[in-house]
């Protein structure tokens, strides 16, 4: 217990490292805050918070197991669904009363007509279950501090406030457990607009944590201590009490948080010890209390709406959305396909990860024609692949050019994103013996032709039309203990190998941007003598097209030189505020072993860009 506490306390020690001003007066109200934060800390370690962790294993079994679920913004926001006295309000639906300054008494006008009488509880249980969500997490009270079931700490909820007089929290905690699904609330227990006393209106009660930046801005617990008493009143008599309301009435399995920077570190641990006290064995995720270098949660949050992944140790968990916005927007299109999430389940599996795929319905009840078209696909696709992603976890098998890898047991599963238009299948590091290759649809198993290549090294003769465009998952039956090369395989007759710069070998200093599309790169690029490195292989002789696509804008500039085994490529950074790509060069590889570096040559701004990924495209 000792060796933990010390540990903790480095690491919490990252926390308070943010400036101060000068002057004893703000010194000792920095000092304050340290104190009773790490006082908060102390007591936690040393008393309920190791006790806790004595059964984390046991908590958090289902979660590891289940590896997709369904996340649900709804609630009084989704029925003017992104748009507010006829002007379109882009970006997130849910914020709706932050944006626009809306009053609470402006927000219960719209509670007052809220009538959602298509919901229907079992149906959005069964629509996550078909498409093999196995836990389901919905907002109870979001941002807005209303709360979506019969409250008895509030009034401010829907029984009281709205025409609909029913409570669907109740009504989807039954239609779980009928259907044998894990379910779970969101609480925003730090951000609440609608109450006097809690952080983020800014614009009614002139409260701090707001956009207007008030008593010092995202720290102002600590340039105004004398601020704090009221967020420990809304702690007390609404946050912690409703937190175990929701516990004592519908006993959830997990809880899920938010926004914990809202709060001063002490109450966030004074909030989880009184969840701890209520309920010993529900899972609580990463972002009630965490700081940037540890947390308190069951496991870690990763970055919202993800298109890549970048690298994180242990139990895990990436959160996106069927568009943009988690709220029901009218105006919002951005849908992505239902492969583009067929995928990232894949990756997410492939890193022992898990998926929460939110959904935002509708003001009426109902799920957007949409959404349901995106659910129906990953639907059809689980149903045939469902055992490559259940009960599967990451591989030591390299990288591959093609897709990613999951293993069960003595199986393999390839999940191949882009087939090969020649019919050959390029599989590299593999030493295990192998007794066969066949397609996890072909309920015969029909055996695949493979042709050895090299040791480990071997190709899968396949259709030349891939048998599912998003994602075909072959199965390679071992007769062995797999057994793998770890250097990363290039197959020469991949479309494109995308070498991204977070899976890269990286110098110190540098820091991952968070995922989403076109922000999947590495940053801080501040000294010559970082560097970025890839070690590949290739078992054919191929000449490839390079190129690189990085972000540069105004803080960003110099030039690089890009190193390819012996051939320099000097090149300068071009500046846009859009993401570059690169032609570099074109470079002929042998067959083996070969090295990429990106050193500095000179960085003439605040750092050299954020490197996105190298692309090797073949040339025929």
């Amino acid at each position: 217990m000792k060796k933990l506490f010390i540990l903790l306390t480095l690491l919490f020690g990252h926390f308070f490292s943010f400036g101060q001003v000068t002057g004893d007066e703000d010194k000792e109200m920095f000092n304050q805050a340290k104190d009773r934060d790490q006082k908060a800390i102390d007591e936690a370690v040393n008393t309920w918070y190791t006790a806790s962790m004595k059964t984390h294993e046991q908590r958090i079994q289902w979660w590891r197991d289940a590896k997709f679920g369904m996340f649900v913004h709804w609630g009084v926001y989704s029925l003017p669904a992104g748009e507010w006295k006829g002007k379109k309000v882009s970006g997130y639906a849910e914020h709706l009363m932050r944006k626009e300054k809306i009053s609470k008494k402006e927000y219960l006008e719209v509670a007052h007509q809220f009538s959602p009488v298509l919901f229907d509880a079992d149906k959005w249980i069964l629509d996550a279950k078909k498409a093999g969500m196995n836990y389901f997490i919905i907002t109870a009270k979001h941002h807005d501090g209303f709360a979506m079931y019969n409250s008895n700490v509030s009034d401010f909820n829907i029984m009281a406030q709205t025409p609909f007089k029913r409570d669907p929290m109740a009504e989807l905690a039954a239609a779980a457990k009928k259907h044998g699904m894990k379910f779970g609330f969101y609480y925003s227990h730090a951000f609440d607009w609608e109450h006097p006393d809690a952080p983020g209106n800014d614009w009614e009660y002139k409260n701090p944590g707001g956009d207007l930046g008030l008593y010092g801005g995202v720290n102002w617990y600590v340039a105004h201590p004398e601020l704090l008493p009221k967020a420990v009143k809304y702690v007390d008599e609404r946050a912690i009490p409703q937190i175990k309301e929701l516990l004592t009435k519908y006993h959830p399995d997990i809880l899920w948080f938010d926004t914990p920077q809202k709060l001063p570190l002490s109450e966030n641990i004074r909030i989880l010890k009184a969840i701890r006290e209520t309920d010993p064995n529900v899972v609580v995720n990463g972002r009630l209390v965490r700081s940037a270098s540890a947390n308190f949660g069951d496991y870690k949050n990763t970055a919202d709406r993800p298109a890549e992944f970048y690298p994180v140790e242990g139990d895990w968990e990436a959160i996106p959305t069927t568009n943009e916005s988690y709220g029901y927007s009218k105006y919002d299109d951005s849908h992505k396909s239902s492969g583009f999430f067929i995928q990232l389940l894949a990756k997410a599996a492939s890193r022992n990860g898990n998926l929460l795929l939110n959904i935002g319905p509708k003001g009426d009840g109902t799920f957007d024609t949409k959404d349901l078209q995106i659910l129906t696909g990953i639907e059809k696709w689980v149903a045939r692949n469902s055992e490559s992603i259940y009960k599967t976890h990451k591989t030591s098998m390299p990288l591959q050019s093609w897709g990613v890898t999951t293993q069960s047991e003595n199986k393999l599963y390839l999940h191949v994103f882009d087939w090969p238009k020649d019919g050959k299948l390029y599989v590299g590091g593999l030493k295990a013996k192998m007794d066969k290759a066949y397609f996890l649809t072909d309920i015969k198993k029909n055996k695949l032709l493979t042709q050895a290549i090299g040791d480990g090294d071997f190709y899968i003769n396949v259709p030349q039309k891939a048998p599912d465009t998003a994602n075909t998952v072959i199965v390679l039956a071992l007769k062995e203990q797999l057994k793998t090369d770890s250097l990363r395989y290039v197959a020469t007759n991949s479309a494109v190998t995308r070498l991204l710069a977070f899976d890269a070998d990286l110098s110190k200093g540098f820091k991952f941007g968070d995922g989403k599309t076109d922000r999947f790169y590495v940053e801080g690029w501040e000294k010559k003598e970082q560097a970025v490195k890839w070690d590949f292989r290739t078992t054919l002789p191929q000449k490839f097209k390079i190129v690189i696509k990085y972000l540069a804008g105004k803080d960003a500039g110099g030039s690089y030189n890009f190193k390819i085994d012996q051939q320099e490529i000097k090149q300068d950074v071009l500046t846009s505020d859009k993401v570059i790509s690169q032609n570099i060069g074109e470079i002929q590889l042998a067959k083996g072993i070969h090295h990429i570096n990106i050193n500095p040559d000179t960085i003439s701004k605040n750092e050299l860009m954020k490197l996105l990924e190298v692309q090797l495209i073949p040339i025929n």
